[in-house]
C-alpha cells in the first residue's frame, strides 16, 4: 500500500512530536515524583528536628519503664506529642527513643490504640533511624514494622546526640495518595499532548505538501536543461522531484575534472605561497634576534671599560647619583674609594702601552677578589679607580683600603722580559645624607693626592 506523501508527513511529524512531548513530560513526571518525595522526606525531617527543641533530657531519663507512663512527665509529653500529630493529618505517629549501647528502646508513643510501651525494645535496625540519633535523618523508602507500612523522619535531641531521638512516621498510603495525584495529572497531560500533536502534525504536513508541489513546477520552469530529459518515474510527487534533482547531479558531474585540476592548481599555488612566507618569516626572526643581541653588546659596552670590563665613569657616575639622591636608603651612608697606580707613566715609558694594559688588568683582578658582592669597581681615569661602597662606615671603608693596598703590593706581573710589582695609592671618603655627590667624590680625591705626597702605597681617609 503506497502512502501519500501528506500522510507520510503526518505519520513522520506526529511521532516526532509524540516522542519529544513524551519525553519532556516524562521529565518532568520523574521530576515531580522526586521533587515530592523530596518535599515528603524533607518535612518528616524538619518535623522531627522541630519536635526536639521541645524535650528535656532530665524529663525523659526519668521514662525507663512501663510504670513510668503514669507519671505526670510522661503524661504531658504525651499529650504534647498527640496534639501535635493531631493538628496534621498525614502524621500517623510521633515517638521518642532511647539508644543504650546497642539497644534501642522508646520512650514515647503518640499512638494511642496500641502505643509501645516505655523501655520497650524496638527490634529493627533501619540505618536512617540509627543515623537519626547523631544528626536529622529520614527513611530513603518504605519501612515496615508491627505497626504498618511508613516513611519516616528522624531527629536527635540538641543536648542528647548519641542518645536520644524524635521520630516522625506518615502512613504510606497517605505517601501514594499524593504519587497518584500526581499520576492523574501526567495521564491528563499526555492526552492533551497527543490532541495537539495530531492537530500540529496536520497543519504541517499541508503545509510541506504544498510547498513541495510548488517546488517540482517551479523546478521545470527555472531549470537550464531539457526539461524533457528528465526521466518520468512512478510514485509521489516527492519521487519525481528526487529523480529530477539526480539528473541534475550527472549533468554537473561532467563539469568536475575540470573544477577538480583547478582546485589542485590553487592548492600547489598557496602551499608554494606558504613555503616562501615561512621562510621569510624564519629570516625575520633572525634578524630581530640578531639585533637584540647587538643591542645587548651595545648596551654593555656603553656601561663598562672596554680595556679592562669594569664598569666605565659614565655607568659609576650614575650610579652614585641613584644612590645620593635616595635619603632613605637602607643602612644610612655610602663610601668610596678612589685608587690611583703608583708610577704607572714609567711601566708605560719603559715597557710599552701593552704592557701598561696588562697591568691594568692585573690590577682589576687583584682589586675584584678583595671585594664584596656588593661593592661595585668601575675605571674613573686612565689608571685610576673608584670603589662604591654601599651601606658601609668610613672604619669599614678604610679597613678594606687597607687590605686591597697590601694585597696589590704583594702581587706581582709577569712581562715578556721581568717580573713587576706595582703599588697603589687610596683616598677614602663618606657620604653622608644630604650631601651633595661631587663634593664627597672631591674629598676623596683630595685624599688620594694626600696619600701620593705622602710617599705613595698607602691609604689616607677623608675628613667629614
Amino acid at each position: 500500500m503506497r502512502l501519500s506523501i501528506f500522510s507520510k508527513l503526518f505519520l513522520s511529524h506526529f511521532a516526532a512530536i509524540v516522542l519529544v512531548s513524551g519525553s519532556v513530560g516524562s521529565y518532568f513526571y520523574f521530576s515531580a515524583i522526586d521533587n515530592l518525595m523530596q518535599a515528603l522526606r524533607s518535612r518528616l525531617q524538619n518535623s522531627a528536628a522541630l519536635i526536639s527543641q521541645g524535650l528535656d533530657i532530665a524529663d525523659l531519663d526519668q521514662i525507663r519503664e512501663a510504670g513510668d507512663m503514669a507519671t505526670p512527665v510522661y503524661r504531658r509529653y504525651i499529650e504534647s506529642l498527640r496534639a501535635f500529630a493531631n493538628a496534621n493529618p498525614d502524621i500517623a505517629f510521633i515517638y521518642v527513643m532511647r539508644k543504650e549501647g546497642e539497644r534501642v528502646s522508646f520512650v514515647l508513643d503518640s499512638d494511642a490504640d496500641q502505643p509501645a510501651v516505655a523501655g520497650e525494645e524496638y527490634p529493627h535496625r533501619i540505618p536512617a533511624m540509627l543515623e537519626g540519633f547523631v544528626r536529622p535523618s529520614v527513611d530513603k523508602a518504605i519501612t515496615r514494622d508491627r505497626w504498618g507500612y511508613f516513611l519516616s523522619g528522624y531527629s536527635p535531641l540538641k543536648s542528647g546526640v548519641g542518645q536520644y531521638l524524635v521520630g516522625i512516621d506518615m502512613y504510606a498510603d497517605k505517601v501514594q495518595d499524593k504519587f497518584e495525584q500526581i499520576r492523574l495529572a501526567g495521564l491528563l497531560s499526555l492526552t492533551f499532548s497527543l490532541l495537539l500533536a495530531a492537530i500540529f502534525s496536520s497543519l504541517l504536513s499541508r503545509s510541506f505538501t504544498r510547498r513541495i508541489r510548488n517546488l517540482s513546477q517551479r523546478f521545470t520552469a527555472v531549470t537550464p536543461i531539457d526539461a524533457t530529459a528528465v526521466p518520468v518515474v512512478a510514485g509521489d510527487e516527492l519521487d519525481q522531484l528526487s529523480t529530477s534533482f539526480d539528473f541534475m547531479a550527472s549533468q554537473l558531474a561532467v563539469n568536475q575534472q575540470s573544477l577538480q585540476h583547478a582546485r589542485d592548481e590553487l592548492e600547489k599555488r598557496v602551499d608554494d605561497r606558504t613555503v616562501e612566507l615561512v621562510r621569510a618569516n624564519d629570516s625575520l626572526l633572525e634578524e630581530i634576534a640578531e639585533r637584540r643581541r647587538v643591542e645587548q653588546r651595545l648596551e654593555a659596552a656603553s656601561r663598562t671599560d672596554y680595556l679592562t670590563g669594569v664598569l666605565n665613569r659614565r655607568a659609576m657616575t650614575r650610579r652614585l647619583e641613584q644612590l645620593a639622591g635616595r635619603p632613605g636608603l637602607a643602612g644610612g651612608d655610602f663610601c668610596v674609594i678612589l685608587m690611583d697606580v703608583d708610577h704607572f707613566k714609567q711601566v708605560n715609558d719603559c715597557h710599552g702601552h701593552d704592557a701598561g694594559d696588562q697591568v691594568l688588568l692585573r690590577i682589576v683582578e687583584e682589586m675584584r677578589l678583595g671585594l664584596r658582592e656588593t661593592d661595585e669597581l668601575a675605571r674613573w681615569g686612565g689608571e685610576e679607580f673608584l670603589l662604591l661602597l654601599p651601606q658601609t662606615t668610613v672604619g669599614a671603608a678604610a679597613s678594606l683600603a687597607e687590605r686591597l693596598c697590601s694585597q696589590l703590593a704583594k702581587a706581582t706581573i709577569d712581562l715578556a722580559a721581568q717580573r713587576l710589582t706595582v703599588t697603589g695609592s687610596f683616598g677614602v671618603a663618606q657620604h653622608r645624607s644630604g650631601e651633595d655627590l661631587d663634593a664627597c667624590l672631591k674629598r676623596a680625591d683630595e685624599a688620594l693626592y694626600a696619600a701620593k705626597a705622602q710617599g705613595r702605597n698607602r691609604v689616607v681617609t677623608a675628613q667629614a
